[in-house]
């Protein structure tokens, strides 16, 4: 596993029950070597302008991404996991796109602190 990868995960859902979800790995953090991610959905709606980013069939990685269908890269949606909860990947996204995210993420920390 990498940064950057297209990865599932078991996710709780509102029910209680775990459910497999895509999610990209955005950096490997240390000391253990666990992974923050950031959770990936078809639920377009649920669109927050200048934190989440679309990736769709029309984007140069979308095919090598693995996903499906056109998603929404949510930044609000972070999580820290071990190796141990990854259960495989099913693509990438392009070093462009992991760096654009992880700007953005970065920014929007930062912003209005004071």
């Amino acid at each position: 596993m990498k940064q950057g990868d297209v990865i599932l995960t078991p996710v709780p859902q509102a029910d209680g029950k775990l459910k497999e979800r895509p999610a990209i790995i955005l950096r490997e953090m240390p000391p253990y070597g666990d992974f923050l991610v950031c959770g990936i959905s078809t639920q377009l709606h649920q669109y927050v302008k200048g934190l989440d980013v679309i990736i769709s069939p029309a984007d140069e990685d979308f095919k090598s991404s693995g996903l499906l269908s056109k998603s929404l890269i949510r930044l609000g949606f972070l999580a820290v996991l071990p190796r141990s909860r990854i259960l495989g990947s099913i693509g990438t996204i392009s070093s462009k796109r992991h760096k654009s995210l992880l700007k953005t993420l970065s920014d929007y920390l930062v912003s209005n602190l004071q």
